[in-house]
């Protein structure tokens, strides 16, 4: 397989970096600092499990996609509309893409075979762009869970973690599934193929939509939120209202929200990526993450208050934070 990284930052250049670790063909697609730096220097990624250094081909043109058999989505979700149809362009015919972000993703509701069939999350996807992009064949959904940040241009700190969950959109375990597994796993990821791809991405998503955008607001490490006295049962309702969106569509976490905070505790002083990318003046990932559990919330007539109070704080902060 030839594989490719769509957005080479924190996530995806770490997943290309390990992939590459193990010999795979793989292309790295970034710009800016990052680019140059890797395009100089190649990738080196630090962490406590050992550094290693990789050289993989790396570009910043989307073009240098057109062979890969396997593209892995790495970019922001809110980048994906615009750089979707772009990308459908120049993928060659037989090639999937593996999306990544972090949020409900905009297949979500597609190939469930079941009550809410093709439902569109519009504030994920507008219009229908990235819908229209991606045929559901082609998708393949992944959740990520490990924790890096980008250090500094060309180099990737690896905190905690090392398991990236892929999965059929109809649940089934494919071929293909099973070859992307071993090469991340030769890379010295977990990759394991699971069949129950939603339910995965809420569990990660009742952290997100609480942790991220209170974390943005506070400045607060993920430790320091469950720890404090106000912000940690405010937390815990935001949570109680994520999982009341996700019953309604049929999922039954198999995580509390005491555990999901005691998970998030033990992690200790990290910083979520939304509190990163505000650092850093990037758009925060506000409607993917909470926007689109909010819409569905408005779907079944759910109130959500505290997810709505959260959700309108971060939003404000968001626009004022832009350079």
């Amino acid at each position: 397989m030839k594989f490719a990284v769509a957005g080479a930052g924190a996530i995806g250049g770490y997943v290309g970096a390990c992939l590459a670790r193990a010999g795979h063909d793989v292309t790295l697609v970034a710009r800016g600092p990052h680019l140059q730096a890797m395009q100089e220097s190649g990738l080196r990624v630090m962490s406590e499990d050992g550094d290693f250094h990789v050289q993989p081909n790396v570009s910043g043109d989307w073009s240098s996609m057109a062979a890969a058999d396997v593209i892995f989505l790495g970019m922001k979700a809110h980048a994906l509309t615009e750089l979707a149809p772009r990308l459908a362009t120049i993928m060659a015919p037989d090639a999937v893409v593996v999306s990544m972000q972090n949020g409900l993703p905009w297949w979500y509701f597609q190939k469930t075979d079941g009550p809410h069939e093709g439902i569109r999350i519009e504030c994920v996807d507008p219009g229908g762009v990235i819908a229209r992009s991606f045929a559901p064949e082609r998708v393949i959904g992944s959740i990520a869970y490990f924790a890096t940040t980008l250090e500094r241009p060309g180099v990737i700190r690896h905190i905690e973690g090392n398991r990236l969950a892929l999965g059929e959109l109809d649940g089934h375990r494919s071929e293909r599934c099973r070859e992307m597994a071993k090469a991340l796993i030769a890379g010295g990821l977990r990759a394991p193929i699971t069949t129950r791809i939603r339910e995965e991405i809420w569990v990660k998503l009742l952290g997100n939509a609480s942790f991220n955008p209170v974390s943005a607001l506070t400045g607060a490490t993920l430790a320091e939120m469950v720890r404090d006295p106000h912000t940690g049962p405010l937390i815990r309702d935001v949570m109680t209202e994520v999982e009341s969106v996700a019953r309604r569509l049929g999922i039954e976490l198999p995580v509390s929200i005491e555990q999901r905070m005691a998970g998030a505790e033990k992690v200790g002083q990290h910083k979520t990526s939304m509190l990163q990318d505000l650092e850093s003046k990037r758009p925060l990932e506000l409607d993917e993450v909470v926007g689109a559990v909010l819409e569905l919330g408005g779907h079944f007539d759910l109130p959500m208050p505290a997810t709505r109070a959260v959700y309108a704080c971060a939003k404000l902060l968001d626009r004022g934070n832009r350079p």
